[in-house]
């Protein structure tokens, strides 16, 4: 049975620096937010039954989920946004499964889960709970500046969101990302010893 680190963090905390980091080092790496674009995206698994929750409206030209459409809608809807969830949440559950499943070569998986705070059946099924965590202001930043939105509409995401000191309450352990990568590398590889220890140790009390 593998060995699982699920990583969380609000959005613009870093999460995917951190993850690449840790897969840098041999974690197998499997990402929530990957899986659930391949379920919506052109004939993906998800596509039909999101087209026939909300129709064609949320659909680009190549029958692909139109992402800006929908975060539109599920932000002004919470009654959208259930049903979004309850097409895609157990289909991504279920690709994850397998994917951590087929991680043995690996010493340990990194389970990436943005809203793993927010999701019980994520911290289940993690060994340890790794947050990644950084300033506010620096994730509104962040954010304004990768996706080009408004500072309005980055704290409408963000209030959707655990806060910050939810995800610390629930974190085995923190990555603070609130400045140049080179101040994470030494983070990171005190963690990827202690998780490849942990790993083992798990592994040889299974036996």
């Amino acid at each position: 049975m593998s060995f699982i680190v699920g990583l969380t963090g609000g959005i613009g905390s870093g999460k995917s620096t951190v993850a690449e980091l840790f897969a840098e080092r041999g974690a197998a790496l499997v990402d929530t937010d990957a899986i659930a674009h391949q379920l919506s995206g052109p004939q993906g698994e998800a596509i039909t039954a999101i087209a026939a929750a909300f129709g064609d409206s949320v659909l680009r030209e190549d029958g692909g989920l139109d992402r800006p459409a929908m975060r539109s809608l599920v932000f002004r809807d919470p009654a959208a946004r259930a049903r979004l969830e309850a097409i895609l949440h157990p289909l991504i559950r279920q690709r994850s499964d397998a994917c951590c499943a087929a991680a043995e070569s690996a010493p340990y998986v990194l389970l990436v889960v943005p809203l793993l705070v927010e999701s019980g059946s994520y911290r289940r099924r993690a060994d340890r709970v790794l947050v990644v965590d950084c300033d506010e202001a620096m994730q509104i930043s962040r954010v304004m500046a990768r996706n080009g939105l408004s500072e309005a509409a980055v704290h409408a995401i963000v209030a959707t969101q655990a806060t910050r000191e939810e995800r610390r309450a629930m974190a085995d352990d923190v990555v603070s990302n609130d400045g140049e990568i080179e101040a994470l590398l030494p983070q990171i590889d005190a963690l990827h010893r202690r998780y490849v220890e942990m790993a083992t140790a798990k592994l040889h009390a299974g036996r």
